[in-house]
């Protein structure tokens, strides 16, 4: 995952707009796997306020994302999470909704450029329960898609260290077989 990482920062150094998201992207390598955020600003950088399509900004790095991520056999999942501010546009509409549209929308726009059909395991809408900084909930930054590379069973296993064994309870006692006597 190290090694991915790598590869992918310097692929999206070379984008000729990197320099409006160089601040906005964030890679790291956790339990899951690679964790790559596309963290919001103020002014909206990858997707308006209240909007679940993608700027040209973050259709241009999703694309290029969606193109190294598609060569490679590991599974994919995409969150979209949204500050505190109550999205009041509709009463049936809310951060909920929100982040699981735009979670969709990333989707929708990395598998139709490179990721395979297969790749994406789970699209999940966390609105505002996964804040990046807790003590200031309407900052920007907690509005973001997560797009994690998931280890393979194999890696997964090489980093947890040997399997564990599970220890079994005992079975459960089973009734004997009684025959139906008549009383007396």
């Amino acid at each position: 995952m190290d090694k991915l990482k790598d590869e992918l920062q310097k692929t999206v150094r070379e984008m000729t707009t990197f320099d409006k998201f160089k601040n906005q992207v964030e890679m790291t390598v956790t339990s899951e796997g690679l964790r790559i955020e596309l963290l919001e600003t103020e002014k909206g950088l990858f997707f308006p306020s209240g909007v679940a399509d993608p700027t040209d900004s973050a259709k241009d790095l999703l694309v290029k994302l969606a193109q190294e991520l598609g060569k490679l056999p590991n599974k994919v999942s995409i969150e979209g999470h949204t500050d505190s501010k109550p999205f009041a546009r509709n009463r049936n509409y809310g951060n909920w909704e929100l982040s699981s549209d735009r979670a969709h929308a990333a989707r929708r726009l990395m598998q139709e450029n490179g990721l395979g059909p297969q790749q994406v395991t789970q699209v999940r809408g966390f609105a505002d329960q996964h804040l990046r900084k807790p003590k200031d909930p309407e900052d920007p930054a907690n509005r973001r898609i997560s797009v994690i590379v998931e280890y393979r069973r194999k890696d997964a296993e090489l980093a947890e260290g040997p399997a564990k064994t599970l220890v079994e309870s005992p079975p459960a006692p089973q009734p004997a077989n009684v025959k139906d006597e008549p009383h007396k």
